[in-house]
């Protein structure tokens, strides 16, 4: 049982490491995979009740760390207001309207194109807020 559990482990680890989501572990991820590895533990000596705690803990934290994960950082303050601005579009623009406009501008302001990297990243958080909240609509 142990055996098999430390190798769905390393298995986990392996496709977490090959997708990206564990280059760059934090104090949180490593006390999450100390938490697993326990409650693995706790489970093969029959104490299931802290061991569901302990795999409760570390879900909870693959759900905090990868919902921080998803934000882009220029996503978080982006107002729908600034957004608009920032793409020149009116405020009932359709998807396609909103697409046009980043394609339009992207094109000039693209760092391959010798523009700014953060006005490019500015510019393409705009176009995902709006489309984010033309979405929820």
């Amino acid at each position: 049982m142990m055996g098999l559990a430390l190798l769905l482990a390393a298995g986990i680890g392996w496709w977490g490491w090959k997708t990206g989501r564990l280059r760059a572990p934090r104090a949180g991820d490593v006390a999450a995979l100390v938490a697993v590895l326990v409650a693995v533990r706790l489970f093969s000596r029959g104490e299931a009740v802290t061991a569901v705690a302990a795999i409760g803990g570390a879900c909870w934290w693959a759900w905090f760390r990868t919902r921080n994960m998803l934000r882009a950082p220029a996503d978080r303050g982006m107002t729908p207001e600034r957004a608009r601005a920032l793409l020149d579009v009116p405020r009932g623009a359709s998807a396609s309207e909103i697409r046009a406009a980043h394609r339009r501008i992207i094109q000039r302001v693209h760092p391959d194109a010798g523009g700014s990297t953060q006005l490019a990243v500015e510019i393409n958080a705009a176009r995902d807020r709006l489309l984010a909240t033309h979405v929820k609509r």
